[in-house]
């Protein structure tokens, strides 16, 4: 991962983010994105068609004439990035890596909500939380989570993603907007874990893949090395079908993890690197309106 690059990309993300913020971004995040509810913002004259439930009957009553409660969403949110820091998510072809995939879209969710006021914060987590970065406002705060995330150097390769949503359990007692952006290549996600955290807060899953993934390169005999275990083993990569067995089952797992969540309920968006992330991220906000 080129960290200047990616700090440049961070400041290109946040100009471009801003601009489309008034525009069809942002106004897609906040319909998708509702507030925790509504507060009494003001009254007026009461008008022909309006609801008779909102009249304010002590207004009513010193002026005479009918006044209704206007009220308007609580708009206020918060955003928690759960953000796969394992071995595989270091994982590319070319020159950006599916981390480098997970920072875009983590800097275009940020800045999106910091632009509507919204507190952001984040989880980094392997198969333990390697960094917390509580929720706060503004983009300052939010250049200092992404260069944490550029920045960081996980103790550990492995996964688990339930740890990583059980904290956002613990932690967050009001109801959040929780994004999991993962590889989500666990032999075995939790599927407990999903589902006590979609109950408590607001869930949305965001895969990454490589193109590189699902090819294996004819260069013959190979060591395979997990990124996560480090388990190693050989691959005869000049049999055709040794390479049709790996192209097979890694879009087995593909489908199985978009299967996974749609069966949970979970909305998803998937993203491969070299791809621009506004349009995946668009439709997914429309489908949620």
């Amino acid at each position: 991962m080129d960290k200047e690059a990616l700090l440049k990309r961070i400041r290109t993300i946040e100009l471009q983010t801003r601009g489309m913020t008034e525009q069809v971004f942002a106004g897609q995040y906040q319909s998708a994105f509702k507030g925790r509810g509504m507060s009494f913002s003001e009254v007026r004259s009461y008008q022909f068609g309006d609801d008779v439930r909102t009249i304010d009957w002590n207004v009513t009553a010193r002026f005479r004439e009918p006044y209704i409660k206007i009220f308007e969403e609580e708009r206020e949110l918060t955003v928690l990035l759960i953000i796969d820091v394992s071995g595989s998510m270091y994982f590319g072809q070319g020159k950006d890596s599916k981390i480098s995939l997970a920072v875009e879209l983590a800097a275009t969710l940020a800045f999106s909500a910091a632009k509507k006021n919204d507190k952001v914060g984040a989880i980094l987590i392997s198969d333990e939380v390697e960094y917390y970065v509580p929720p706060k406002k503004g983009f300052g705060h939010v250049h200092f989570l992404l260069r944490k995330l550029i920045n960081l150097n996980p103790k550990s390769t492995g996964t688990s993603l339930d740890m990583g949503l059980r904290y956002a359990r613990n932690i967050f007692k009001q109801r959040s907007i929780c994004f999991v952006i993962s590889d989500f290549s666990q032999s075995e996600i939790s599927k407990e874990g999903f589902a006590n955290t979609a109950r408590k807060h607001d869930l949305v899953a965001l895969g990454v893949s490589d193109p590189g993934e699902g090819k294996l390169p004819d260069v013959g005999f190979v060591r395979w090395v997990n990124a996560e275990t480090k388990a190693t083993n050989w691959i005869d990569s000049s049999s055709v079908n040794v390479r049709k067995e790996y192209e097979n089952n890694f879009q087995l797992r593909k489908e199985k993890t978009e299967i996974f969540f749609q069966q949970l309920g979970i909305d998803a968006a998937f993203f491969e690197v070299g791809d621009h992330v506004y349009l995946p991220l668009l439709q997914l906000f429309k489908r949620r309106k």
